[in-house]
């Protein structure tokens, strides 16, 4: 990966990822529709390219079963705001079609159709961070890069492990995750997200008004945004989730090789193999604790 040290970036030029949640699971019963929701992003997408003419916008769509490009603004070309407007009008037919796609994939797969999914925000975090690797390594000056994730449906703690190797690299790569969730429960995925990387987190109150949350917010280029004063998370939900069964713990057995943490005491670790002779007790059974 590239030094973070020498990349040579300018002040007010942006390259924002927008990492978008089209869950069906979660869009069936949002209060807010998913076709308001997307048009709050074009508007916010469009607000973005016309603060600067160089600010680059790359738009992920993250399904249940897969994620893909929606929209890059700089397929729109140099030629003005029609062809931008045409790519924006391009890009609502290739959501739908992405979320037919994906709604297939789903079908096919019977564990997850079974019932409501997370969405799968580890592979659209992974393609955001190569997307801007690609960047980095196309010239010597680069706009600066950040990634606003847009998620709705529950975090997956079956993605824990690769959300957090995400998380790692892009603070790394001194790239800032700012999260808006418009869902009704808060990610501790993207807490730590935007802790680790010194983003924005943000919970809107009222989605009606959500361009106006994401224009005040999260516009701003990282440069201007030390002059300003941005919503700060008052809590950060740190737990993790167990290797062993992918659930979200309070307290667990952790591997002193590898880190890996288990809910439950193992003989062996799974992930490394290091045996551990010495008997733990059963965190179950200890009185006055959660699990």
């Amino acid at each position: 990966m590239t030094s973070a040290h020498s990349k040579l970036y300018s002040d007010d030029v942006s390259l924002v990822v927008v990492v978008v949640d089209t869950n069906p699971f979660f869009w069936a019963g949002a209060s807010l529709p998913f076709a308001d929701f997307f048009s709050h992003l074009i508007h916010f997408v469009n607000s973005l390219l016309l603060l600067n003419h160089l600010n680059h916008v790359v738009v992920i769509a993250a399904g249940v079963s897969s994620c893909a490009y929606v929209f890059d603004s700089s397929s729109a070309g140099a030629s003005g705001t029609a062809d931008v407007a045409a790519t924006l009008d391009k890009a609502s037919r290739k959501v739908e079609e992405f979320i037919r796609q994906d709604a297939r994939e789903t079908a096919g797969n019977g564990t997850v159709a079974a019932g409501g999914a997370a969405s799968l925000f580890s592979g659209a975090l992974s393609i955001a961070l190569c997307y801007i690797q690609r960047i980095f390594r196309s010239g010597t000056r680069h706009p600066q890069p950040r990634i606003l994730c847009l998620q709705g449906s529950p975090d997956g703690p079956e993605q824990y492990v690769a959300v957090m190797n995400s998380i790692f690299s892009a603070q790394r790569s001194m790239v800032p995750i700012d999260s808006c969730i418009v869902g009704t429960q808060d990610s501790a995925f993207l807490q730590q997200a935007s802790h680790i990387t010194g983003g924005v987190y943000m919970k809107p109150q009222e989605l009606n008004g959500l361009f106006q949350y994401l224009a005040a917010v999260f516009a701003s280029d990282l440069h201007s945004r030390t002059f300003l004063r941005l919503p700060k998370t008052m809590g950060v939900d740190f737990r993790a989730s167990c290797f062993c069964h992918k659930k979200t713990i309070d307290m667990g057995y952790v591997c002193s090789v590898c880190l890996s943490i288990f809910c439950k005491y193992h003989k062996k670790c799974s992930t490394c193999g290091s045996e551990f002779s010495r008997v733990m007790p059963d965190l179950n059974s200890m009185p006055d604790q959660r699990q």
